[in-house]
């Protein structure tokens, strides 16, 4: 199998949540540009039209399906679109998740909850639906967990519990569906998206970049590379791993 086969995305459905803004444009952009077929969703419409537009670019052919994945009906409706559009989905992505820093003095359980739910629950739920139309394709997940999954850092009790949560559910689910499905993860480090950028002035961006042994922080570009491959014929032979693209930061690089 030639190199270009092996990174080739050609003529599969890829479903990626999150893709309105930065990682997961990325990662739709550069599986457009491999091929793919690729079916956007975020709760933002104009930002999914933007990304659509930059897939076009790249030479793939994109849809925009606003979604709610806090929402299984609205998750079912996004699966039902994609095949509708494209075909049964042979890769998924779970990228939508976050939450913000918290004080676990003053952090009520049920945002902590509702925190487990927006980046446990979705991705699980979707999972869960889209299986049939994976196995039909001998197709993959990939959840986007993160570095803060694995780091002891304060001010990430809630944030951090629901991604090594996630973590956990990959390696079990990689358990589950094998030997047709195959499920991995990545963990990134500090990524400068939009919504980190704002919490940072020249002070921190510098520390941070000290703290990070590449001494750079990540790009959206980044993880979507280690997507790509995740996704491709090249790891064929890889489930229930988790990719860490953190620039060699073995502890927390937060700088506040």
């Amino acid at each position: 199998m030639g190199v270009d086969t092996l990174f080739s995305l050609e003529g599969k459905t890829a479903i990626i949540t999150g893709a309105g803004r930065g990682i997961g444009r990325a990662i739709a952009v550069l599986f457009a540009q491999a091929g793919a077929h690729v079916v956007c969703a975020a709760r933002t419409e104009s930002d999914l039209e933007h990304t659509v537009d930059l897939c076009g670019e790249a030479g793939g052919r994109a849809l925009a399906l606003p979604c709610d994945v806090s929402e299984e009906a609205q998750l079912e409706k996004l699966l039902a679109g994609a095949v509708e559009h494209f075909g049964s989905p042979a890769i998924v992505v779970n990228n939508a998740g976050g939450a913000w820093p918290n004080d676990p003095l003053t952090t009520r359980t049920d945002t902590l909850v509702k925190d487990f739910a927006f980046n446990v629950g979705s991705a699980f739920a979707l999972s869960r639906l889209a299986h049939p139309h994976l196995c039909e394709q001998q197709g993959c997940i990939i959840n986007i967990t993160s570095a803060s999954a694995r780091y002891a850092q304060a001010g990430f009790s809630s944030y951090g519990t629901a991604k090594a949560a996630l973590t956990q559910l990959t390696r079990l689910l990689a358990a589950d569906f094998a030997p047709n499905v195959r499920v991995n993860g990545i963990s990134p480090g500090t990524i400068m998206t939009s919504a980190l950028e704002p919490f940072l002035d020249d002070n921190a961006r510098q520390r941070m970049t000290e703290l990070t042994p590449m001494k750079r922080l990540g790009q959206p570009a980044d993880i979507a590379a280690a997507a790509l491959f995740l996704a491709s014929p090249a790891a064929a032979w890889i489930t229930g791993k988790i990719i860490e693209v953190d620039g060699g930061a073995e502890s927390t690089t937060w700088p506040f």
